[in-house]
């Protein structure tokens, strides 16, 4: 694997952050953004830039404008879609096909703006379904929408959609057990923190692995 490398990309959102962690011989592109209340620190994120550039995978962690510009409060979805649309031309740059990603509200900009873009396939972990104790103000369309194969890697025990939640639909769903909005097991899980990350990072390899 080749040296982590940082770059500003301008879009009419302001400056975005791209962190490629590039793998040697890559076939694909998988571009992540990360939620509303993180950045790219969140450890499903860390994870997938330590694993997947070993399986030919580059990743690209982007962090939207806000967060680079310093704010606490992520601005309006549509925001958020500008903010990717400005970032994408980079992250094709490579010429490689791009998975589009994200955790939480990064997901959201993944499936609204996958067909758009050309994305070849939408990673969504953590989809936020719903607002916590709101199962009514279901974004079910949105992941249904995508357009593209998507896999949602999900936590048994996620206040924004639990995995039974979640409608019938052409993606794939794999579960974390026991995992929170954030994959965080609890202490007494019969799954350890490490374990419920290597679920999350085994799940995308393989599923990378059966993209064309």
């Amino acid at each position: 694997m080749t040296k982590e490398t940082s770059e500003i990309i301008g879009t009419e959102a302001g400056d975005a952050r791209i962190t490629w962690h590039p793998a040697r011989r890559a076939r694909l592109v998988l571009a992540v953004g990360h939620g509303a209340g993180g950045g790219i620190e969140a450890r499903d994120l860390q994870a997938l830039a330590g694993v997947l550039p070993g399986h030919g995978v580059s990743v690209a962690l982007v962090e939207q404008p806000w967060r680079v510009a310093g704010k606490k409060l992520a601005p309006a979805p549509k925001t958020l879609d500008v903010g990717w649309r400005g970032l994408w031309p980079a992250l094709a740059r490579p010429g490689l096909p791009v998975v589009s990603g994200g955790r939480s509200a990064g997901a959201r900009v993944a499936c609204r703006t996958a067909v758009e873009l050309g994305a070849a396939a939408v990673l969504a972990l953590s989809f936020p379904l719903h607002p916590p104790g709101r199962p009514e103000k279901s974004r079910a369309a949105e992941l249904l929408g995508s357009g593209v194969p998507t896999l949602v890697v999900q936590g048994g025990n996620d206040p924004f959609g639990k995995p039974e939640e979640f409608p019938d639909g052409s993606f794939d769903l794999v579960e974390v057990p026991h995992g929170d909005h954030g994959f965080a097991v609890p202490k007494r899980a019969l799954i350890t923190q490490d374990e419920a990350v290597t679920v999350i990072t085994d799940a995308v390899v393989k599923w990378v692995g059966s993209l064309g």
